[in-house]
């Protein structure tokens, strides 16, 4: 297989400009690379033209708010209508209401809903909504879920074995520099899908925790599933002592038509959302029962929660999102899951021939490969020393430089414009990838 390496002169011309006037060169950490980042010049669909006309075959998808890829026809002629009458308004939109009723009636549990502008504020305001409807102040979250860059939700998202403490009571570890004792005060954190541990950790708390925010699917805990057990563990709990169950299904409202929380019995009180249902741009939205949501509500008297934003539920995001959210009907859910599940087993195919461990978790759209002979079942056993991010980078970068734009944690989101040919693409240059990387794990 050729390589798709070329000069770079370009690249590096344009990140040594962006050095100049962005820390590290960059505006978000995700695309930061060395020696230098990768830059864009056109998408559509499947694919990605970088500056320097090299196309490659895209399984980021913008990390899973591309479910219809790039350039969606249906999507821009929407927008490009919308455009001509404005981008925001200090006055409500049409827009807004049907992208509401869209989601509403397609969620059982989504009462009321309101929009965002990203995934970050929308489970910010998850935990406000949460203290203000329950009276209490602290929060619960998994060891190693990664909920935004809002204080309290970023508390032990990147724990290592340094400081993460004891399983039995994991510390509360910040995730910035100084950030303040009084955030960490205010965390529990609990092992995900460890029911007995967290059950006794909870029970130190109840009657401080206004919300147990899950993950149904968390991405920096190795797409593992949270099981049933531990979900309905959790919701048991929190009926028992005056707290909500919440879910950030920012990322992972794509792997069913009703959302992750589609495959449990019991559904959270709260859930945020994001990616998704934007249409390609940004979004963010808390959704849930009525008598909770109304935390926002202007109507009432003494007004519980007040949330304003310039940009929230402008017509473009709304208008994007719901097109969006309509084209990804049953039909499209059920196409795009199946593509997922025939890359699984052609992957797993693939390390076998090539001889290495290989195992992969996620569910419906969204996968993620692990180097290890059995799959993680929390955050400590899913944590990557330094020699394993290397294998793992060196594998991210074979698959680069032969046209295949992977995940940095070494994931796919799939979209619905995907085909056969895609996932055979994948395949056969993972397995070119997987003999590059065999050496480096001593297998």
């Amino acid at each position: 297989m050729d390589s798709l390496k070329e000069e770079k002169n370009l690249e590096e011309s344009l990140y040594e400009r962006a050095l100049k006037v962005l820390p590290g060169g960059i505006s978000r950490n995700i695309i930061f690379r060395q020696p230098h980042a990768h830059y864009v010049a056109s998408a559509h669909g499947c694919y990605i033209e970088d500056v320097n006309g090299i196309t490659r075959i895209d399984f980021v998808n913008n990390i899973a708010s591309l479910v219809h890829g790039h350039a969606h026809p249906a999507i821009v002629k929407a927008v490009y209508e919308q455009l001509q009458k404005g981008t925001a308004y200090s006055l409500g939109t049409e827009a807004e209401i049907l992208h509401a009723e869209t989601l509403c009636r397609r969620v059982p549990g989504f009462e009321k809903i309101r929009f965002m502008n990203s995934g970050t504020e929308a489970v910010m305001s998850l935990i406000k909504a949460s203290r203000a409807y329950t009276g209490k102040h602290k929060i619960a979250k998994a060891e190693g879920a990664y909920h935004g860059s809002y204080d309290f939700a970023e508390v032990s998202e990147s724990a290592s074995p340094d400081n993460w403490g004891p399983v039995e009571q994991p510390n509360s570890v910040p995730h910035v520099n100084h950030t303040p004792p009084s955030v960490l005060n205010e965390v529990i954190v609990f092992p995900y899908n460890d029911v007995e541990r967290t059950l006794a950790i909870l029970d130190r708390h109840p009657d401080d925790i206004a919300c147990v925010l899950i993950d149904p699917v968390p991405h920096r805990i190795g797409m593992i599933p949270a099981t049933n057990e531990f979900v309905e563990a959790v919701y048991d709990w929190t009926r028992k002592h005056n707290a909500l169950m919440a879910f950030d299904e920012v990322v992972c409202f794509r792997i069913n038509y009703q959302g992750a929380q589609a495959v449990y019995k019991v559904k959270p009180d709260l859930t945020a959302l994001g990616k998704l249902i934007g249409g390609g741009f940004p979004v963010g939205a808390l959704a849930g029962k009525a008598d909770i949501m109304d935390v926002l509500n202007p109507l009432k008297t003494p007004l519980q929660f007040s949330l304003s934003g310039t940009f929230s539920a402008n017509p473009i995001t709304m208008t994007a999102g719901r097109v969006a959210v309509e084209m990804f009907d049953r039909q499209a859910v059920d196409k795009v899951n199946r593509l997922a599940q025939k890359a699984k087993e052609q992957l797993l195919q693939a390390a076998k021939i090539a001889g290495i461990p290989l195992t992969i978790a996620g569910a419906g759209s969204m996968m993620k490969m692990h180097f290890r002979e059995t799959l993680p079942k929390n955050y400590r056993e899913c944590y990557e020393d330094a020699n394993h991010k290397k294998t793992v980078n060196a594998f991210l970068d074979f698959m680069y430089d032969h046209g295949i734009i992977l995940v940095y944690s070494n994931s796919c989101f799939f979209n619905t414009v995907m085909e056969q040919e895609h996932i055979d693409k994948l395949s056969e240059t993972a397995l070119e990838g997987f003999r590059f990387i065999k050496p480096m794990l001593n297998v």
